[in-house]
């Protein structure tokens, strides 16, 4: 045993004299080294690690995978002179936005409530409690001061967002506390002398008492005042909230885009399940007669209620491309046999999409601006089946192009010279039919007119 801490002891040094004996320009720049190495890794190498042990399908191999990015990441931080709690933090943002943060967190369920409560019961042995009861007027009117600056921040965020009054409540006071990542920041700052250990014992004292009075806080809430506010908000009410109808399709988004989806199917006797989640919206559409819950489409207990393990359809008409993208994954992991299609609000749009594996994508500009093409056709003089076989073709040669475009989206100069042959070959289809259908008079509908329209 004394041999292992020797050795341990050892490597410890080694490990700090890769910083300590360099100059202190030398250290700074290995920090940023250390942490553009991560940066980098995580963008370029942690993706294809994961999808190669993904292939394995062992979820013990793809969480042991995960852990093992985690500690070496801290340990490239405590070999820079960083504290190793700021690399599992890196970490973690690092996985949290990779394409396989879903599985991630189901595999890593199991370990949350055993690590948070050690982290919780370490936090609490470094507390100084003393310093709580010896001046316990300063320390609480402090943690109220943060509390209440930080409540009234978020629910002016939460007013631009829109949230209803009770959901805007649970916002603020459910983040009204100081993170929990400030106890790191606070011994890191200790580490290299910001700070004082009086300050930083001062400090602990009051992020921790943010982080017990939130929860008060937030269960009073819960308690006695979103229920008098639901009873007065309708958008609020539980009642509201629960969905007992099943349908085949569940329309996600009820804005210009969806409400025309929405209402064209429900006037042929298609039912859909929507959701929407702008409070204001909801209301005026209920107004109108629509049935439209509340809720996000995003969170995967949403759907399940909505009925999307017995649905067939998924029609997301969301307006935020990064929550369709959350969709999206949400759907390939929860709900396989759903067919997602997707909304996009231009080309650009339909690129990321494509990236994810969506097959159904209806850029919402496409349709619109080459109707009004037909009718400037029509007022110039031309016939109304040529017109109709233009736009078809038109349509299917800008589908094609946008296959081939997306592989050189990031690339500006190749995107741009394969843009403009696709847009020369285009037009170049297009003067060709019609003058071929010139040549035919163009009196009537030709046989691969008749077939092509059926």
């Amino acid at each position: 045993m004394a041999t292992v801490s020797g050795d341990l002891a050892a490597n410890s040094e080694v490990e700090a004299g890769l910083i300590d004996s360099l100059p202190t320009w030398a250290q700074t720049l290995s920090i940023f080294g250390a942490i553009g190495i991560i940066i980098l890794l995580g963008k370029y190498g942690f993706g294809p690690l994961l999808k190669w042990v993904s292939k394995s399908r062992l979820r013990e191999l793809f969480t042991a995978s995960a852990l093992l990015i985690v500690f070496g990441i801290s340990w490239l931080m405590q070999v820079v002179g960083l504290s190793p709690a700021l690399g599992a933090f890196i970490a973690g943002v690092i996985l949290a936005n990779s394409p396989y943060r879903h599985a991630l967190e189901s595999d890593l369920e199991p370990f949350k409530g055993l690590l948070l409560g050690v982290f919780f019961m370490a936090v609490g042995a470094t507390i100084n409690f003393n310093l709580i009861i010896a001046d316990p007027v300063t320390i609480i009117s402090i943690t109220l001061g943060i509390m209440l600056v930080k409540s009234l921040v978020l629910i002016l965020i939460g007013k631009l967002r829109k949230l209803s009054t009770g959901q805007n409540l649970s916002f603020a006071i459910g983040l009204s506390q100081v993170s929990e990542f400030s106890f790191v920041t606070y011994a890191f700052a200790l580490q290299f002398e910001v700070i004082d250990m009086s300050l930083s014992d001062q400090l602990m004292a009051i992020t921790a008492l943010t982080m017990t009075f939130t929860p008060l806080a937030s269960l009073a809430l819960d308690k006695f005042i979103i229920p008098k506010l639901e009873k007065e908000d309708p958008i609020t009410g539980k009642e509201d909230e629960v969905i007992h109808e099943k349908n085949q399709v569940i329309l996600l988004g009820f804005g210009n885009f969806g409400s025309t989806v929405g209402r064209f199917l429900r006037a042929n006797g298609v039912e859909c399940t929507i959701l929407d989640y702008d409070p204001d919206r909801i209301d005026f559409l209920r107004k109108m007669g629509f049935k439209v819950y509340f809720g996000d489409g995003s969170q995967v207990n949403v759907l399940k209620t909505a009925g999307a393990d017995e649905a067939k359809i998924l029609i997301s008409a969301i307006d935020t491309p990064s929550q369709t993208l959350q969709v999206i994954e949400i759907c390939k992991e929860h709900f396989p046999q759903l067919e997602v299609m997707v909304r996009a609000k231009n080309r650009y749009d339909a690129y990321e999409l494509m990236e994810n594996g969506v097959r159904n994508i209806y850029r919402e500009h496409l349709d619109t601006s080459v109707r009004m093409g037909e009718d400037v056709l029509r007022k110039m003089g031309f016939r109304a089946h040529t017109i109709h076989r233009l736009a078809a073709q038109f349509k299917k040669y800008d589908e094609d192009s946008l296959q081939i475009l997306v592989n050189f989206k990031n690339d500006e100069g190749e995107y741009i010279q394969n843009a403009k042959k696709h847009i020369e070959q285009q037009e170049n289809l297009l003067s060709g039919e019609l003058m071929k259908k010139f040549s035919l008079n163009d009196h009537a509908w030709d046989s691969d007119s008749l077939k092509e329209d059926s």
